[in-house]
């Protein structure tokens, strides 16, 4: 509670530097902010106009013939949000040494700063997926705000596992090159670019342990099938994502003063 009250303190400095590195991202540039639209607008047509096309038999049963492209929007843009989520998470506090040598404030602002930005980013390009989802005709109904919970486990995850990369990257520097070679076969083992149906029995019992298929499958079972996903499965993930969360603050709790000296 004690850190909640110190984060909401400095509310007004968490969200300045979400926006000021909104700003910076765009600054001298001729279109300015414009590019928040055209890059994802971009990505999304890509997805739309080759994959479409070319893997739409990936998926049998459905007619749509957007089908897979909404498969692969779903799986990477989540994914993509996740992934940088927890690299900022583990960066946050190298990247910023010189700040929180200087100034005293909560340190642990710094990871939800982080989060924030990434969330930001998300949110643009999430939104012209959902246009294209209506312009398409695809939009699947009230089914679609089950996407909350989703989202929310999703965001404990990356968190919880942003922070706690974050605290050991700083004591351990060998952290973050060992993850950026994990978080590769991490992509590949989570059915982003493909579905699950494809790979024999074996493949798909060995990857249901990971944490992220669960996340991935429910987007894509609520965008693509406009189905509810399959709760029970995201327990595991859930969990996992409080105890990363609680592990992380515990760090953060017991080794912040030390992590000025280590920086």
């Amino acid at each position: 509670m004690g850190m909640i009250q110190a984060l909401w303190g400095y509310r007004g400095f968490i969200a300045g530097s979400v926006q000021r590195e909104f700003q910076s991202n765009y600054k001298n540039s001729m279109l300015g902010a414009a590019w928040t639209v055209i890059k994802p607008l971009a990505m999304i047509i890509v997805y739309t106009v080759v994959f479409s096309q070319v893997m739409q038999s990936k998926l049998p049963g459905l007619g749509n013939e957007f089908a897979y492209s909404i498969y692969l929007c779903a799986g990477l843009l989540t994914w993509n949000y996740f992934s940088e989520a927890v690299n900022r998470g583990q960066n946050v506090f190298l990247e910023n040494a010189n700040l929180f040598k200087k100034v005293n404030f909560p340190v642990l602002s710094l990871s939800v700063i982080a989060l924030a930005n990434a969330t930001v980013n998300f949110a643009i390009i999430f939104s012209l997926f959902i246009v294209f989802l209506v312009a398409s005709g695809s939009f699947p109904g009230l089914v679609f705000f089950a996407i909350v919970p989703v989202l929310l486990i999703q965001v404990l995850l990356a968190f919880g596992l942003g922070l706690t990369l974050g605290i050991l990257y700083v004591f351990f520097r060998d952290v973050g090159q060992l993850f950026g070679v994990v978080l590769q076969f991490w992509f590949w083992l989570t059915p982003v670019v493909y579905p699950l149906s494809i790979l024999p029995t074996w493949a798909q019992q060995l990857i249901a342990y990971n944490p992220t298929t669960s996340i991935a499958t429910a987007y894509q079972t609520i965008l693509v099938n406009a189905r509810m996903p399959d709760w029970y499965s995201l327990w595991p993930v859930t969990l996992l994502a409080v105890v990363l969360c609680v592990l992380g603050l515990r760090l953060y709790q017991k080794h912040a003063s030390e992590m000025v000296d280590e920086l």
